[in-house]
C-alpha cells in the first residue's frame, strides 16, 4: 500500500531544524522526496550555517527517503526560485509547498527599531511570498500547457497574528499578513488546480522555549508530550496530500493536543443608516455595539 505522499515532490522552508525539521521527517515517512531548506541561521535571523539542512537529509536518507539540501534564503527573490527549479530539477516537479521559515526580534513597540520591524516582516511575509510565487508561476504555466495540477502551499501562521500577543507587532503583523495571504491566494490558485492553506502551530522549539510558560514538561518515559514538534506535524502532512484536494482558504491548528479550524472574521452587532451621520452620533452607537460583541478568544482558549 502507498503512503499518503507516495512521490510527491515537497519543498519546506526553514526544515533544518523545530517544526520544519519533524514536518520534513513525517512527509519523507510518508512516502514524499523533500527538499530540506534552511538558511542554518541563529534564531534572530543573523548568521548562516549549511549544516541543519544537511543533517535532516542525511536523516531522510538513512530511512530510506530521498532528500536535498537547499540553502538558499527564501526572501530572496532569485534564492527563493532556485529552490523551485531545484525541486523540478531534482525530482521532476512540485507538488507541496511549506513555508516555514521564520525568525523572531521581540520587543515593544515604543522600542523596537525599524531593523527589527523589517528583519522579521521580510523572513516570514516576504518569505512566504517569494517562494509561493515561483511555485505558483510553475503550476501556472503547467495549467497553459493543458498539464494537471494536484498542488498544494500551506503557509505558517501563528497565534500571535490571529489573536495578538504583547511584544510581538513585527511577528503578528507578519502572521496575520500571511492568513490573509493565504485565503486571497487561495481564491486566485484555484483555477490552477492548487489549493493554499495555512497551519498555526504550537510546540517547544528554539523559537518559542523561553516564551511557552513552564518550559519542558517534567513527563515520564514515553508519555504523550503535546509541546513536542513530532506530535503536531500530521495535519501539515495531511493537507500536502491528494487526500485534501477539496479544502482550501482555512486556517488550522495544532497545539497542545488540539487540532483546530479557525473561522475568519465575522460581522458582528451593526448599526444600519440612511441619511449623513453627525460624527455627534457615533458615540452612543458605538458604546452600544462594543457591548453586543462577543467575549474575544486569547491565545489560550
Amino acid at each position: 500500500m502507498d503512503s499518503l505522499c507516495q512521490d510527491r515532490v515537497v519543498v519546506i522552508t526553514g526544515a533544518g531544524r523545530g517544526i520544519g525539521r519533524e514536518e520534513a521527517l513525517e512527509f519523507a515517512r510518508q512516502g514524499a522526496k523533500v527538499i530540506v531548506n534552511d538558511l542554518g541561521g541563529a534564531r534572530d535571523g543573523t548568521g548562516a550555517e549549511a549544516g541543519p539542512a544537511q543533517e535532516v537529509v542525511e536523516e531522510i536518507k538513512a530511512m530510506g527517503g530521498e532528500a536535498v539540501a537547499n540553502t538558499d534564503d527564501v526572501s530572496d527573490w532569485e534564492g527563493a526560485g532556485r529552490m523551485i527549479t531545484q525541486a523540478v530539477d531534482t525530482f521532476g516537479g512540485l507538488d507541496v509547498l511549506v513555508n516555514n521559515a521564520g525568525i523572531l526580534r521581540d520587543r515593544m513597540l515604543a522600542n523596537m527599531t525599524i531593523e527589527e520591524w523589517d528583519a522579521v516582516i521580510k523572513v516570514h511575509l516576504r518569505g512566504t511570498f517569494c517562494p509561493a510565487r515561483h511555485a505558483a508561476g510553475f503550476w501556472r504555466e503547467r495549467a497553459k500547457e493543458g498539464k494537471s495540477n494536484d498542488a498544494r502551499i500551506i503557509n505558517t501562521t501563528s497565534v500571535s497574528g490571529l489573536f495578538g500577543n504583547v511584544g510581538q507587532s513585527n511577528y503578528g503583523a507578519a502572521k496575520a499578513g500571511i492568513a490573509s495571504f493565504t485565503i486571497i491566494a487561495a481564491q486566485e490558485l484555484a483555477r490552477y488546480g492548487v489549493t493554499v492553506n495555512a497551519f498555526s502551530p504550537g510546540a517547544l522549539t528554539r523559537m518559542t522555549e523561553d516564551l511557552m510558560p513552564g518550559g519542558a514538561l517534567p513527563l515520564e518515559e514515553d508519555a504523550f508530550d503535546p509541546r513536542d514538534p513530532a506530535t503536531i506535524v500530521a495535519p501539515v502532512v495531511w493537507f500536502g496530500s491528494v487526500e485534501s484536494k477539496d479544502i482550501t482558504g482555512q486556517v488550522f491548528e495544532g497545539i497542545g493536543g488540539r487540532l483546530s479550524l479557525y473561522e475568519g472574521w465575522h460581522r458582528g452587532p451593526a448599526h444600519t443608516f440612511d441619511r449623513r451621520l453627525d460624527p455627534m452620533e457615533i458615540g452612543p452607537i458605538m458604546e452600544r455595539m462594543v457591548k453586543e460583541l462577543r467575549p474575544p478568544q486569547g491565545i489560550g482558549d
